[in-house]
């Protein structure tokens, strides 16, 4: 039977990853992807049909997307910075965070909390975490350290603390005033992670983590073109390096001594040898690939609103909302707010008032969007739903889709000066152009088990046990089976890390 160096089961962004490094080194690559297409959840899409308008169907934005793998790769792809880094209406009144006009800022904070005091404690709280991430990201691409030999890295026990030992609730509670600025903090911690702030197992504080030390600023990049733009690039520096893709190939079985077998169109059987079998897959899916256990199954917990407008909505305080829709929209997003809508997703019910966060990827990037939209004036909205827990969805995925779609438009309508209804473009048949995925959604459409995004909680970016130091985060107990997507170690986030340390650990770097 054929026989590579390398069998990839995925090809979603980081099996891309893997490939391209391994092939670039000699080494001959097979990469198996189930659907017709590469990218996994980070590909652009044309939604609506017979509307001229890409969007990221699934992801978010890059973050944590190393400077060092594109240049590396020689990715040809651009990410462009946002200059508002969020916007929260509270009433008539709201808070934009200008990262080029720091005046403006200061008295938005004023203006909402009646001084100077809240922006003062904001500023201070996130230069601490800005030093931690200049310290900790770098680690990130090199082998596993020890907890303690990351601690003394970062060489600010008080942050560190705050970051990697105390619940992030209890941290924004102590360093922070306002219910609204406390919540604007918090919601980084639970994208994706269905948790309470308060939660003693931390897997909130894991999530925070990875979202504020992306490239060692945790800045959040608009990638011109789309996420299908990233996984493109990725795809065309693989098979430039020499690696073999084949799509519509499911692989139905993995064998820890290095065989794969796969059925494409023909229906039939295949296998092949590998001296390394990398999982760009879920390491539940990869469970059962092996026949090992699986353990507890993962559950996703973000609803997905993918909108096209015929132009952006005014807002109640007068703020242009081209600025306010640039950087992130939060909508009811206080952290006492945070904590009721967790409270009814944790009794079973989709919340009253959904949290959830909106940006516009258009504003950044026109060219998703075709000539015509362009000149209409058209824009794309991207909504996460916070606290949407698979587990609302089981019973009957048509109808809570539905209901957890009405609640959301609700809650973004409160803060709004008008229905977001009037704004939403309408295709060729007369329909608003507007569709939500639940995580039985994303489950089905790309395989993540339970939809989770993360493809299961997220882990500490150091070594828990001794075993794990001087390792690449991506070993299983199969000596020739590696991980190499999001369930990796320092896994999540669009970063291609797994996918290249899957390939270090190969290689021997």
């Amino acid at each position: 039977m054929p026989r590579y160096d390398a069998v990839i089961v995925g090809g979603g962004h980081n099996g891309l990853t893997a490939a391209a490094y391994l092939a670039g080194a000699g080494r001959s690559v097979l990469v198996l992807e189930r659907l017709d297409h590469v990218g996994g959840a980070a590909v652009s899409a044309q939604v609506f049909p017979g509307v001229d308008a890409r969007l990221s169907r699934y992801s978010y934005l890059v973050s944590l997307l190393p400077r060092q793998v594109v240049a590396e790769l020689g990715l040809p792809i651009t990410l462009r910075r946002r200059r508002y880094a969020s916007y929260t209406p509270v009433g008539d009144a709201g808070l934009l965070v200008d990262t080029h006009d720091p005046a403006a800022t200061r008295d938005s904070f004023a203006r909402l909390t009646g001084g100077d005091a809240e922006f003062e404690a904001w500023t201070a709280l996130y230069g601490r975490i800005a030093r931690l991430a200049e310290r900790l990201a770098p680690s990130l691409l090199e082998p596993l350290r020890s907890r303690e030999e990351l601690r003394r890295l970062v060489d600010d026990d008080a942050t560190w603390r705050d970051l990697v030992e105390t619940p992030i609730g209890e941290v924004v509670r102590r360093e922070l005033r306002d219910d609204v600025v406390r919540g604007v903090v918090a919601t980084d911690a639970l994208i994706g992670t269905f948790a309470s702030v308060d939660d003693p197992g931390l897997a909130q504080n894991r999530c925070f983590l990875y979202h504020v030390i992306g490239n060692g600023t945790g800045d959040w990049d608009v990638p011109v073109g789309g996420m299908g733009a990233v996984s493109g690039a990725l795809r065309d520096a693989a098979l430039a390096a020499g690696a073999e893709l084949r799509v519509r190939a499911e692989v139905t079985e993995v064998d820890p001594a290095g065989e794969v077998t796969f059925t494409d169109d023909d229906g039939v059987a295949h296998r092949v040898g590998a001296g390394h079998v990398l999982a760009g897959c879920a390491p539940a899916e990869l469970a059962r690939l092996l026949g090992d256990d699986a353990g507890e199954r993962p559950e996703g917990a973000q609803l997905k609103v993918n909108m096209l407008l015929a132009r952006l909505p005014r807002l109640r305080d007068g703020v242009d909302p081209a600025a306010a829709f640039s950087g992130t929209f939060h909508v009811n997003e206080s952290l006492s707010q945070l904590g009721e809508a967790y409270g009814q997703a944790a009794a079973g019910r989709v919340p009253d008032l959904p949290p959830a966060e909106i940006y516009c990827h258009s504003l950044t990037d026109p060219s998703i969007l075709g000539p015509g939209l362009r000149e209409a004036g058209a824009h794309t909205l991207t909504l996460f739903g916070l606290h949407m827990p698979a587990r609302l969805f089981r019973e009957d995925n048509e109808a809570r889709r539905a209901d957890a779609l009405t609640a959301t438009l609700r809650s973004l309508d409160s803060v709004l000066a008008e229905p977001l209804e009037v704004c939403l473009y309408r295709d060729a048949e007369g329909r608003p152009c507007i569709e939500a995925r639940t995580p039985l959604d994303v489950e089905a459409d790309v395989g993540l088990p339970g939809g989770h995004i993360f493809h299961r909680p997220l882990s500490w970016p150091f070594a828990e046990v001794a075993e794990e130091v001087g390792t690449w985060g991506v070993e299983t107990a199969h000596q020739r089976v590696l991980l190499c997507g999001a369930g990796a170690r320092r896994g999540g986030g669009v970063s291609g890390i797994p996918g290249r340390a899957a390939a270090m650990a190969i290689l021997g770097r």
